[in-house]
């Protein structure tokens, strides 16, 4: 998988079938669902959000780390408000989608990927613009963090 191709990890082709399956009036219930599933931060983020990056490019406040462990496995940890389901569903999707895989997994992850989620017509622009953005936000920090 090079990040030219398009070939999403079975994970994320997994996530953007369901998403395809669904008529459009179940794919924000499906977003909604994976807002309530994101994890809540760790004490060593939640105590110390000075380490999380925000992603301002998002409408409603949402932060985010990356961690890269000796393994090369990549672990994701949002921040994002209940009141802001859209964004906490993108980040759920995203921690869903990447959390555990290896980062050449991660970085072959086309930017392109919420696209392929069948939601352009049910949230704005902007909020598209802002699931990108975490994308090459953890994307940027994986490249970081391998140096």
């Amino acid at each position: 998988m090079t990040a030219g191709t398009g070939t999403l990890h079975p994970r994320l082709q997994e996530i953007a079938d369901d998403f395809a399956a669904m008529p459009d009036s179940e794919r924000l219930q499906l977003l909604l669902e994976f807002s309530e599933e994101l994890p809540p931060l760790p004490a060593r983020y939640a105590e110390h959000r000075d380490l999380l990056e925000q992603v301002p490019e998002c409408q409603s406040p949402l932060f985010l780390a990356v961690e890269v462990d000796p393994g090369g496995t990549v672990h994701l940890f949002f921040d994002a408000a209940r009141e802001a389901p859209t964004t906490r569903g993108f980040a759920g999707i995203l921690h869903a989608g990447l959390d555990g895989l290896s980062a050449d997994e991660v970085l072959d992850t086309p930017g392109e990927f919420p696209s392929r989620l069948g939601l352009q017509d049910l949230v704005s622009p902007l909020r598209m613009r802002g699931m990108a953005a975490m994308l090459a936000r953890i994307k940027r920090q994986v490249r970081d963090q391998r140096g």
